[in-house]
């Protein structure tokens, strides 16, 4: 009689487990909390977990489960790191998906280690080199944030229409800043302008005299830099300044960040010129902004809009896919996020829930874009000038080839 009352006792705390686990499902969050974007990355991880919260506050997912969102840091620059955060997320979390990585060589890294022989999909917000396309990836890897391929372009164009025709780059020597400067070298090139030098160089060094040197020697006034902020960007423009070698200086998104002007100096880069992917007018961008600022965190921060559709994206695909299970949910996001369908914008989570339980379809436009992914997961995208101006950078608009 004991052991049949123990038998029942430990069965019932068994389905009391199992109905604990069961009440979460995880969607999981890498990116560079520590390295060379680990200013930018904070307001990024509370894009997402704004998606997170609005689902939750909004009944929940899958009837009322709890969206979890656990994270791990992929350091941005260290593969081995990018690979060990994907194996926590997918071996150990058992997400069913995964927001991130940041940096490109973050995602390829994880992609290619844990999250493709696992069957996640892996939506990132923030990696825009033209090697995230290039993955063989079984439809897994998307990301909310036009390809390099483009933004290299609309620089390349801004700084002609502005009058600089000659340009010497140096590129932080990875999947980013190569892929970044390739665009931007051909497209420049190809309108007229001169690249007086191209020079590469590796992330995380004390000293870039040498190759400040080689790129002063071209005579080029203006100096482009397509680094990071909280790594080989700042300390560039920093020795380039000391040295007085150039007298303007322009980047990319990776450059786009209040702690570059913090350590170089905001008279030293008063009028420097960046580009960052930017929100086009939608409805949803306003609708973000208003729920961001009431989260306490910048909405214009570089790919926190992104990120918040990233995670939005990935909850709706799930509900669209009736259940945590990993497989079905790449075709899920495609069904969430394309016409036709009734339209959800941003934190209309109860309503895309009603729509998908009464076997309606839905599309989802978001904070930072309509996310329509081609085949390979990219998404068209719009780019924004910024211009650094009484020590911040501030946004000039949108920019159109």
């Amino acid at each position: 009689m004991k052991k049949s009352v123990l038998a029942m006792a430990i069965a019932a705390t068994s389905v009391a487990f199992v109905g604990a686990a069961q009440a979460e499902v995880k969607v999981g969050f890498i990116g560079g909390f520590t390295g060379p974007i680990e200013s930018l990355t904070p307001p990024i991880y509370e894009g997402a977990r704004l998606a997170v919260q609005q689902v939750n506050e909004q009944g929940g997912i899958l009837g009322g489960q709890t969206l979890v969102m656990p994270s791990a840091d992929t350091t941005c620059s260290d593969a081995s790191a990018a690979s060990n955060a994907a194996d926590r997320m997918v071996n150990t979390e058992n997400v069913t998906a995964i927001v991130g990585a940041l940096c490109t060589g973050a995602t390829v890294a994880a992609a290619n280690s844990a999250a493709i022989p696992g069957g996640v999909v892996m939506v990132s917000p923030a990696s825009t080199a033209p090697a995230v396309t290039e993955l063989d990836d079984n439809d897994l890897v998307f990301r909310t944030v036009p390809s390099d391929a483009y933004q290299g372009e609309i620089l390349a164009k801004l700084m002609l229409d502005k009058g600089f025709d000659e340009v010497a780059v140096t590129y932080v020597n990875n999947d980013y800043g190569r892929g970044l400067s390739d665009a931007f070298v051909e497209a420049f090139e190809a309108e007229g302008g001169m690249v007086a030098e191209n020079v590469a160089h590796e992330d995380g060094r004390a000293d870039y005299r040498s190759e400040l040197g080689s790129l002063s020697a071209s005579g080029a006034e203006t100096l482009v830099v397509l680094a990071y902020a909280d790594g080989s960007g700042q300390t560039i423009l920093r020795q380039a300044y000391e040295s007085g070698m150039f007298t303007q200086y322009a980047g990319a998104d990776g450059m786009v960040g209040s702690s570059l002007i913090e350590a170089v100096g905001a008279d030293v880069l008063e009028g420097m010129i960046a580009t960052r992917p930017g929100s086009p007018e939608l409805p949803g961008t306003d609708i973000f902004a208003e729920a961001a600022e009431e989260a306490g965190f910048d909405p214009t921060a570089v790919f926190a809009a992104q990120a918040y559709d990233a995670a939005f994206l990935l909850a709706l695909a799930i509900e669209q896919n009736g259940s945590a299970e990993r497989e079905g949910l790449s075709q899920a996001l495609r069904s969430v996020s394309s016409a036709p369908g009734e339209v959800i914008l941003p934190g209309e989570w109860e309503k895309a829930v009603e729509l998908i339980a009464a076997g309606t379809e839905i599309n989802y436009e978001g904070a930072s874009g309509t996310h329509e992914f081609d085949e390979n997961g990219d998404v068209p995208g719009v780019v924004v000038e910024m211009v650094v101006e009484d020590g911040a950078f501030v946004s000039k608009g949108l920019v159109d080839l």
